[in-house]
């Protein structure tokens, strides 16, 4: 009886195949998809490895964490500098990877959330292992030379260039109730007359400082700022650096008489103030007097 109905069954089978109902698949073709399925799914997981260490090397090395010394006037420049990008890239190479592993052979029958779980206790442990090694900085590096695959990564490696409430950057001269600060976008002009004359002391000239106020045009009016090293917020020195290369092969002792354009984040009347006093060979500190503070005496 039973040798009947395989008979059948076989029959069956061999007639559907024969007909092109069910097509087979042979050991090499079985093979490929299940390396395939293998390699996206290390290829996932080392993404979301990368892009953890990635976000832990952000908040370390940028500015983005100094905000929150300022308590709650910090928050909105904290979030403003916030890395959402590595973070979104963070959660959606994790999906892929618990989908993945979801349609391999040996986990299918384990829980989403248990997957999940695994996923990110192990994601955290090799992420922050990462961070005992120059990986995140090389990537930064190579993300700002237009040369290199590593470009693409750009917009997660770079805080925005201007925000509304927060601004960090290292003191290029210090004038009378304002500062003119390196900043990555440029050369930019911060009002501190809301600052404690007590707490502008230990500000002088090559410094770097963080800042919270408000942005007016291109502007930056502060109403705290505090002074912090140059190892405290890394990233934005090495940004700083790219911005202003070769800036002091115009400057004669402490007289600074040349200004490329694309360096001056001021707005257009006193840039071109500026420019113009320049153009008389002035020191660009006699320019920034007479051009940025002309309207406040």
């Amino acid at each position: 009886m039973k040798e009947d109905k395989n008979e059948k069954l076989e029959s069956l089978v061999m007639g559907k195949i024969k007909s092109g109902q069910v097509k087979l698949k042979s050991k090499y073709v079985f093979l490929a998809e299940k390396l395939g399925l293998g390699t996206a799914v290390t290829l996932s997981f080392v993404l979301a490895v990368l892009f953890f260490n990635l976000f832990l090397f952000y908040v370390k090395e940028t500015d983005n964490l100094q905000y929150l010394s300022f308590g709650r006037e910090g928050v909105f420049a904290f979030l403003e500098s916030f890395p959402y990008l590595i973070v979104i890239a963070f959660i959606i190479a994790i999906i892929l990877v618990s989908y993945l592993i979801r349609k391999s052979d040996t986990l299918y029958k384990q829980s989403f959330s248990h997957i999940v779980v695994f996923l990110i206790v192990s994601i955290t442990f090799f992420g922050a292992m990462l961070t005992y090694t120059r990986v995140a900085e090389h990537i930064e590096i190579e993300s700002f030379k237009n040369d290199s695959p590593g470009r693409f990564l750009r917009p997660f490696m770079t805080p925005p260039d201007v925000r509304d409430n927060g601004l960090a950057g290292v003191i290029y001269t210090v004038g009378d109730g304002y500062l003119i600060i390196k900043t990555p976008k440029g050369l930019r002009t911060v009002d501190v007359r809301k600052i404690d004359e007590v707490l502008l002391r230990d500000v002088s000239t090559g410094k770097f400082i963080v800042s919270i106020g408000e942005t007016s045009g291109k502007e930056f009016i502060a109403n705290k700022i505090r002074v912090v090293r140059k190892e405290d917020i890394p990233s934005i020195n090495r940004t700083i650096d790219r911005k202003f290369n070769g800036l002091d092969n115009g400057q004669v002792g402490d007289c600074q008489k040349e200004l490329p354009s694309d360096i001056m984040y001021f707005g257009e009347i006193e840039k071109k103030c500026i420019q113009i006093c320049l153009e008389e060979h002035k020191c660009a500190k006699d320019c920034f007097h007479e051009c940025i503070r002309k309207d406040r005496n």
